[in-house]
């Protein structure tokens, strides 16, 4: 099928609101795609090359592809600005700027194929070592060149991770299960598996017994089960009675598949940090008797006193590539493990989470297993709570036995319970610049709430506040990186950056589309190992707003 009919199709879905109609229009069209089509088609709908576990990058930023567009159609940078102001976007812009091209020229396209966009974006993931920039930088100007000006502005978008149509994963899981008559449920649960959208299209539409019978494919990361919040242990221990009460450690979550000798270790966003991490590596190979597995654990990063050290120095190590043995020395790290997905062949996230981590248990060194208690009484509860902080750890995370892992699902048979007060994960969704001395720094954030309906973030509040020089710097550059349209001294931004964000109170507001408005925010920490999606939903701010009303019409009430 050609390329341009893909782009046709997410032209058609920019113009569309509602969900269903979107829906049928991706089904319609994805069964029609030949067999080795399906899989790229999938994920350029929805805004990807490849899945994030691959350990494969394009490494093309909005620099590389504005220079090969302004090499072949000659455009300057005024004419750039002026554009891109217009159009609002930068795959808009792309496609007008070419349009002048093909009137003055009147060039004769080629006829691009899903299947060969495909293949020459791989060529360029694989292009690597020295001389790589410049490679790369070749092959999707070659690209370009046989573009169409609609082609072009949807080459753009799928390179830079642009989605402007809404149509995420969820909406993809629904299309695919129409599209060949097979249970969202099935879909939606390999999906979950194997982290994968364009693989769960090929095996749906091998039927539902390939759905049914598919389980883990080492080396494919699981989407994280995710806890949400409570506000106390009463309250946390009111909903789970019983409970598997963990430390809730200031760490990074790891998903760790072994097989033999073979080990690999992915990040909370679905990314390969085996590298940066040797010790954890080492840890489960010294310390998990099993031939396969697929654990979840916490890294931590350790003082010299054997303490926790603040996050910000485990980033460090995450981020690392090159002197690792050397970051090593600096920030070493320690794996506390909690849950075991895949033991030696059996798929276990149907099994209560008590068994898991049983089996658990049995299988890994004691030093290696995360400090927890089971318990229904509070008082015990609150012990462990605060020994939890003494230790220098955030919280507790109270667990129901009884709950099977459910892989990508946020919910309520996991509560975290933490010292400090309520704090959100939000996405930075657009910048101004700032005024004196932070005049050249983007350092006024509008923060954004997830929304797993529409697969759009909705803005709670402005931010300008808790991070450090050198942090603004960084977030300058990487912002810039990111940036699809200004207006005035307002950057609007691919969204995502997530950050961690403290506040005074919610409140209801007709200023934002949301319906609410934090007081007070101040960013507490950038969250590098949080994917957009990980952010806390606007379902999550309406139910901390709610708490929070609750309790103040208890101590007014309280106060006659």
């Amino acid at each position: 099928m050609l390329f341009e009919e893909l782009c046709l199709l997410c032209e058609k879905l920019e113009g569309m609101s509602g969900k269903n109609a979107m829906v049928a229009l991706v089904s319609d069209f994805i069964k029609r795609l030949n067999g080795d089509e399906l899989e790229p088609a999938v994920r350029f709908i929805v805004g990807e090359v490849l899945p994030p576990w691959s350990g494969k990058e394009l490494g093309v930023g909005y620099k590389t592809v504005y220079k090969v567009v302004s090499d072949i159609v000659g455009a300057s940078g005024d004419e750039w600005l002026r554009l891109f102001n217009a159009c609002g976007d930068f795959g808009a812009t792309v496609q007008a700027l070419f349009e002048r091209r093909r009137r003055a020229q009147r060039l004769v396209t080629k006829r691009l194929t899903i299947r060969e966009v495909y293949e020459r974006l791989l060529r360029v993931c694989d292009a690597s070592g020295e001389g790589s920039r410049k490679r790369k930088e070749r092959l999707v100007a070659s690209l370009f060149s046989d573009a169409s000006p609609l082609e072009a502005k949807y080459l753009a978008k799928v390179i830079l991770g642009e989605r402007r149509h809404g149509f995420g994963e969820a909406l993809m899981e629904e299309a695919i299960a129409k599209a060949f008559g097979v249970p969202l449920r099935l879909v939606h649960r390999v999906s979950m598996l194997t982290s994968d959208i364009g693989l769960t299209a090929r095996i749906a539409r091998m039927g539902r017994r390939a759905l049914e019978e598919q389980g883990v494919v080492l080396f494919h990361p699981v989407r994280p089960m995710l806890a949400e919040r409570a506000s106390s242990l009463r309250e946390a221990l009111r909903e789970v009675g019983e409970a598997i009460i963990d430390w809730k450690l200031d760490g990074a979550r790891v998903q760790i598949h072994k097989r033999g000798r073979v080990v690999r270790v992915f990040s909370r966003r679905l990314s390969d940090v085996t590298q940066s991490l040797p010790e954890v590596v080492e840890a489960v190979l010294g310390g998990l008797s099993a031939e396969e597995a697929v654990v979840e654990g916490e890294v931590v990063a350790v003082g010299e006193d054997g303490g926790p050290m603040p996050f910000q120095y485990l980033m460090r190590r995450f981020r690392r590539v090159h002197g690792v043995r050397e970051s090593r020395e600096d920030v070493p790290v320690k794996l506390y493990l909690f849950d075991t997905l895949y033991l030696d062949g059996e798929l276990l996230i149907d099994r209560p989470l008590e068994e898991r981590r049983e089996l658990l248990v049995g299988r890994a060194d004691e030093e290696l297993i995360v400090e927890s208690i089971r318990t229904s009484d509070l008082r015990e509860a609150e012990r462990f709570f605060k020994r939890a902080i003494e230790e220098g750890h955030e919280g507790v995370v109270v667990k129901d036995p009884r709950a099977p892992y459910t892989p990508g699902v946020r919910g309520r048979r996991w509560l975290k319970v933490k010292a400090a007060p309520h704090t959100l994960d939000l996405v930075i969704v657009a910048a101004e610049y700032g005024h004196g001395y932070r005049y050249k720094y983007l350092s006024d954030y509008h923060l954004a709430a997830y929304d797993p309906e529409t697969g759009r973030f909705l803005v709670v509040g402005k931010c300008f506040t808790g991070l450090t020089d050198d942090e603004l710097e960084m977030m300058t550059r990487r912002l810039k990186e990111l940036a699809v349209k200004q207006v005035g001294r307002v950057v609007y931004v691919v969204p995502k950056v997530v950050v961690e964000v403290g506040f005074a109170e919610i409140q209801e507001s007709p200023h934002y589309p949301s319906g609410f408005a934090l007081r007070f925010p101040r960013i507490l920490r950038i969250r590098e190992d949080k994917s957009p999606q990980d952010a806390d939903t606007i379902e999550t701010v309406r139910r901390v707003f709610e708490e929070r009303r609750a309790r103040q019409r208890i101590s007014s009430g309280g106060s006659h």
